[in-house]
């Protein structure tokens, strides 16, 4: 018996909410992920639940005394075990509540959705080991993996200014590139845009300074997770990264879902955390009972692609790949948290953290078009014959997460969408 389960799991609880009985839905009740909205003519932010193709106005509701996401996610994992209980008991077939509840409603379509938190810091990790060993081979074809990956969670400083919505365009970026035989580099527009499919964890408590947070703790400081496109240009990271690492090639964007989905609405796909038989265990700091247990999570990733001529012709979209955050996945999010820390940096509430590329072992499973192309040399062919190596303008990348298991409701992330714009003119 999971230990984490409670009442709000229950796989048969139906909603009055009818569209959230849909076993399609990404938000039955047995999720109630938070996020932040406004509606039409209103400029002020609001903290809402999902709730099928509704959200529901948690101040409205009366359930929540702050409209400042941030705020509320600092009060801690008690709290919004709470939240989740009341919302669950107050939205359940039957419920009392519905008429209080059903006046708090508004459609999912006709309300703005904005970053789920304010986010004041942003770290990149490199957790992706099928990734890493991809585009290490590229580089490195006999030694695709530096001798730290293994000991250490790798991770750089991104910038948080340029983190956007879902939903939302940007700019192909322009900088510096230059061709392996050129004599000086060139400058204009990326001609290498790439998608980077990953997970994010937001921090829910924060530290003080000087105060590393040990593994049996690390959990308690997330709120929960989003989808993270980390947006890179190619031809501009490999010109620049040495010896200091990305710089412009992945501050222009970055795309996050609008939905916090929670580690109490995630507690039902825990998995245990296990290395491959011959790995190095991980250094103490690094290591817990409950991580070994259940530190990994089971939640199927997917990248869509929708082109400018797929949308003129009513095309959806097509699925470029999937993969599995339990098997992509070479470190936990408790680890994360714990390695970010341990040196005494403060982490504050609303802070990312991104998981890095998360690709399956199989060719056809990369989480960019830098795998799935072989570096740009095997071009992509989709399905409608056009053919893609990286993207084009007016194209737009949609990322897509769920959790599913025996006995259980399928929860999800909704989409993580964003579409490239021609690059702005200068001057």
């Amino acid at each position: 018996m999971n230990p984490g389960l409670d009442e709000t799991h229950a796989p048969g609880l139906m909603s009055w909410v009818e569209s959230a009985n849909d076993p399609a839905t990404d938000f039955p009740i047995q999720n109630l992920p938070l996020g932040r909205f406004r509606r039409a003519g209103d400029g002020t932010w609001r903290i809402g639940a999902a709730i099928g193709d509704q959200v529901v106005d948690l101040a409205q509701a009366g359930m929540v005394a702050t409209a400042d996401m941030n705020e509320f996610l600092a009060t801690g994992r008690e709290t919004r075990r709470a939240l989740r209980l009341a919302l669950s008991r107050g939205l359940r077939h039957g419920s009392p509540d519905e008429s209080a509840l059903r006046r708090a409603l508004a459609p999912q379509a006709r309300v703005e959705m904005g970053l789920p938190c304010r986010i004041g810091d942003y770290t990149d990790f490199y957790t992706g080991i099928h990734h890493a060993r991809t585009v290490g081979s590229l580089f490195r074809p006999d030694n695709p993996l530096l001798p730290n990956y293994k000991w250490v969670p790798i991770g750089y400083h991104g910038r948080a200014s340029s983190i956007i919505a879902s939903g939302q365009a940007f700019r192909r970026p322009r900088g510096q590139t230059k061709a392996p035989a050129a004599p000086a580099p060139d400058f204009g527009p990326s001609q290498r845009l790439d998608y980077e499919l990953e997970v994010g964890a937001l921090i829910a408590v924060p530290n003080a300074l000087g105060s590393p947070v040990p593994m049996a703790e690390a959990e308690a400081h997330v709120g929960g997770l989003v989808l993270v496109n980390d947006w890179s240009a190619r031809d501009i990271q490999a010109w620049e990264y040495q010896p200091l690492g990305p710089f412009l090639a992945k501050s222009f964007a970055t795309t996050l879902s609008p939905w916090i989905v929670t580690l109490e609405a995630l507690q039902p796909f825990r998995a245990p955390f296990q290395r491959p038989p011959g790995d190095p265990d991980p250094l103490p700091y690094l290591d817990s009972p409950s991580n070994r247990t259940a530190g990994s999570l089971a939640i199927t990733l997917e990248v869509w692609l929708q082109t400018a001529a797929m949308k003129a012709a009513g095309n959806p979209g097509q699925r470029l790949m999937t993969s599995d955050f339990r098997d992509a996945a070479y470190w936990t999010l408790a680890q994360l948290v714990a390695h970010h820390t341990v040196n005494g940096c403060n982490l504050q509430s609303g802070d990312l953290l991104g998981s890095g590329t998360l690709s399956g072992p199989a060719a056809d499973q990369g989480g960019s078009l830098l795998e799935l192309t072989r570096g740009g040399s095997q071009a992509l062919r989709l399905a409608n014959s056009e053919t893609r190596t990286f993207l084009e303008d007016g194209d737009t990348v949609i990322l897509r997460g769920y959790c599913e298991g025996p006995g259980r409701r399928r929860i999800g992330f909704g989409d993580c969408a964003g579409t490239v714009l021609p690059a702005a003119k200068l001057g």
